[in-house]
């Protein structure tokens, strides 16, 4: 089956526009595309895990960054801020994993020490969407490399 995305057309516009407020939430692509994968990470979502791959590629990021995305807690390679927004997007997608807040206040306090509010917004709101097509792709087994749409 085809991804249900873009077999109803209005799917797209309603996620087009979420993508859309993220790339205006001042957080950088690179930023973006290391959440994401992170969050495709744990979701083993092989399609989103190899284009995002291929997108920090695109954008210059170094090996050393991209490989060490899934031990990014051991490997020296990102800044405090990124620790943070790594850490939310493990925490948001392994909810059922939780004891009882998903964000626990001290991350809280970590990310506005880095993010304003429009920041963590397009960072919620990117690993939301980062999840929801994750479980679309799961679910119609898209293969790694596909070419959307």
């Amino acid at each position: 089956m085809r991804n249900p995305a873009f077999v109803l057309p209005d799917a797209m516009k309603g996620i087009g526009s979420i993508i859309k407020a993220v790339g205006q939430g001042g957080i950088t692509h690179e930023l973006q595309e290391i959440v994401a994968l992170r969050a495709s990470q744990l979701n083993g979502c092989s399609a989103c895990v190899h284009a995002h791959v291929q997108n920090l590629r695109k954008a210059g990021e170094s090996e050393d960054r991209i490989a060490a995305v899934a031990a990014w807690r051991e490997a020296p390679f990102y800044t405090d801020a990124e620790r943070a927004a790594l850490e939310l997007a493990e925490r948001a997608t392994r909810l059922a994993d939780r004891s009882m807040d998903a964000v626990p206040d001290e991350l809280w306090d970590r990310l506005r020490g880095h993010y304003d509010e429009e920041q963590l917004s397009a960072l919620i709101l990117l690993i939301g969407v980062t999840n929801f097509f994750n479980r679309l792709n799961s679910v119609v087994r898209e293969p790694a490399g596909t070419s959307w749409g």
